[in-house]
């Protein structure tokens, strides 16, 4: 009964951070080029109490064994780069990936990556996030831009009034070897870690990179009523947990009670 008590222990704690995970994922539901995450659970050590093909007094074996489980645990809480749904924003600094790859940016000296495209242009005319952090290669729009292209291919035009180009970037785009492995830092930005292995530099279009959509924005990939039905199940979970520890207190407090 002590057993059972600690390992509806276990079982409440994964719940409570499966609500985590999903309450952050919700709460992004509107953030451009969010990801959501999901959180994987595995099962703990098992106390065997009797072991399986053993030998027994008369010469047979045991068939099967007794086996005690101790719970189960986070093992991880890994994002899910599937994509986005796209919003028609019409803004010439907006731009979706349709794909893989993500834009790389400069933030205080030190390279960060992101998957969302709404970009905007800082006080010296380049282009960056809503946060200055700006988009690599660096490029500088003209003072007398008027209109500003970008094609499927990554082909930044700065044009004038009359149509003459005034500058032209090609913008690249970045993809890793294990996306799942890259370590957000809020903000939209992630960096590579270990496990996501070192950027790989690409244009659009080309191998297996992504292309680019001018004046469209990458959406959240939550899906709300999945998200809604994985709270009702981590709730459920969370309250079956609860009532094992009732169960396993109410037969600790009937044995106590015990006479002779």
């Amino acid at each position: 009964m002590i057993r059972g008590l600690w390992t509806a222990a276990t079982g409440m704690a994964c719940q409570q951070t499966n609500i985590d995970v999903v309450a952050n994922n919700l709460a992004n539901v509107n953030t451009s080029g969010f990801k959501k995450s999901r959180a994987n659970f595995q099962d703990l050590m098992y106390q065997n109490i009797r072991t399986a093909g053993a030998s027994t007094a008369g010469g047979g074996q045991i068939p099967s064994g007794i086996q005690v489980g101790m719970g189960a645990k986070v093992v991880s809480v890994e994002k899910l780069f599937l994509q986005g749904d796209y919003a028609n924003t019409k803004n010439q600094l907006d731009v979706a990936i349709e794909g893989k790859g993500f834009f790389k940016l400069s933030s205080n000296g030190r390279e960060v990556y992101t998957r969302s495209g709404a970009f905007k242009l800082d006080k010296d005319g380049y282009l960056c996030d809503s946060h200055g952090n700006r988009l690599q290669p660096e490029f500088t729009v003209p003072a007398r831009t008027v209109t500003i292209t970008i094609d499927s291919g990554g082909k930044l035009v700065a044009s004038g009034s009359d149509g003459r180009e005034l500058g032209s970037v090609q913008v690249q785009l970045f993809n890793f070897p294990n996306p799942g492995g890259l370590r957000s830092i809020g903000q939209n930005l992630f960096i590579p870690s270990e496990a996501s292995g070192d950027p790989v530099q690409g244009n659009p279009g080309i191998d297996e990179f992504g292309t680019l959509s001018q004046g469209f924005l990458e959406m959240s990939n939550v899906d709300v009523v999945e998200e809604m039905i994985n709270m009702i199940m981590a709730q459920r979970a969370y309250e079956i947990g609860s009532k094992v520890i009732q169960a396993s207190d109410d037969m600790l407090q009937i044995a106590n009670n015990l006479k002779r």
